[in-house]
């Protein structure tokens, strides 16, 4: 993991800090304090959490806290005067308000691939993480199985896809969570995932552009093309829904997937936990989904498991279709069962300009391995080079 920042490289793995090219010498508390606030751009680092990260939770005087903030300043070039770096939120915590690019190794395939993790600020101020790579027509591609680049990233199967997507378009790449699970008002979520796509786009010059709404990120994408339709050229939804099961005709059974959650998403490696996923892509590959299941454990606790089915299952995007003004397809398995095809038939006979192509497979979106993928990654690939 690196990070750079004004003049400076903080390069995690080899625990090292460059400025200007030149190696400077840190001890391992200046280190890790600045690893966290590089870790967190534009937001407010407390002081709690800096006690936690750097001194383990342990008490520590005052004076010793300002010393190790003031070495810090000192070895990025910055001081306590200009806080051109380092910010001091009076009576509260750290900031890191310098821009920062983070890039992030591969993984564990040992290949030298690495993402570059760059930030754009919103209107509210606060850093908004995005990546931009490939070439060719610019798509914006929101949602994935779990709500963070990084841990995305580490998950091979995912990797191959979004590397395969970018063989073929300049693919923005943005996918963030803001408490949807604890927000009840989820148009003001929305409002905010809005804002932060323009953030975004603007930074990686992308002014008219397609979205790719996958999975979850069927909704903020069409939120954003009603809203902003002088920017979207074409939508694809692979893999949403209309309706959540609330309003289905089978709302009244049991719902089987928050039973495996609550049952055992807190247990490592729990095959309640790779139930509940295998519900979503029963054709696996088996390797992919526990990668999967790995990072989301890692990631959420069974509480926010339960709330992201609790709004996933009371979700309604209906009122809201027949205002696409885009060319959109809708993209979906045939024998897919959490959320089945008559969603997709919903969603494209409410949108004027939409079309439906049926994928012979009961994952929610087909992965690498499955005798759909390559399939999907074409039909994505025409429609979305294809002249209107």
């Amino acid at each position: 993991m690196r990070y750079e920042f004004a003049d400076c490289v903080l390069d995690v793995d080899r625990h090292v800090l460059l400025r200007g090219g030149e190696n400077v010498s840190v001890e391992p508390q200046v280190f890790d304090l600045l690893e966290l606030l590089a870790e967190n751009p534009g937001k407010l680092v407390a002081r709690e959490e800096i006690i936690e990260r750097v001194w383990n939770g342990r008490f520590v005087s005052d004076s010793t806290i300002s010393a190790r903030i003031a070495a810090a300043r000192r070895a990025v070039g910055d001081d306590g005067k200009a806080q051109r770096i380092i910010r001091t939120i009076v009576r509260r915590g750290l900031q890191m308000a310098a821009d920062v690019t983070c890039e992030t190794d591969a993984g564990s395939s040992g290949d030298s691939q690495t993402q570059r993790l760059q930030y754009a600020r919103s209107t509210e101020g606060y850093a908004v993480p995005y990546t931009l790579f490939g070439e060719g027509r610019h798509v914006l591609r929101i949602g994935s199985v779990v709500h963070d680049l990084e841990a995305e990233w580490r998950i091979p199967s995912e990797r191959t896809r979004l590397q395969d997507m970018a063989s073929r378009f300049r693919l923005l790449r943005y996918n963030k969570d803001h408490g949807v699970s604890s927000n009840n008002d989820h148009q003001a979520v929305y409002d905010k995932r809005i804002d932060e796509i323009l953030s975004v786009t603007q930074a990686a010059g992308f002014d008219r552009f397609s979205i790719l709404g996958e999975m979850g990120g069927t909704f903020p994408a069409l939120h954003f093309a009603v809203r902003h339709p002088e920017r979207v050229e074409k939508l694809v939804i692979s893999g949403g829904w209309a309706e959540g099961r609330d309003h289905r005709d089978d709302a009244q059974l049991p719902d089987s997937i928050r039973t495996l959650i609550a049952e055992g998403w807190n247990t490592p490696g729990s095959g309640y936990a790779m139930g509940a996923e295998f519900s979503y892509f029963p054709e696996g590959p088996l390797e992919s989904v526990r990668h999967m299941v790995d990072e989301m454990q890692a990631l959420y606790s069974s509480e926010e498991r339960l709330l992201y089915r609790d709004i996933a299952n009371r979700t309604s995007i209906l009122h809201l279709l027949s205002q696409v003004q885009c060319p959109t397809l809708v993209l979906h398995g045939r024998r897919t069962a959490v959320h089945p095809l008559s969603e997709a038939r919903k969603l494209a006979a409410g949108i004027p300009k939409a079309s439906l192509v049926i994928l012979e497979t009961a994952n929610q979106i087909p992965l690498p391995g499955n005798d759909a993928y390559g399939v999907y990654i074409q039909t994505l690939q025409s429609f979305l080079e294809a002249e209107d």
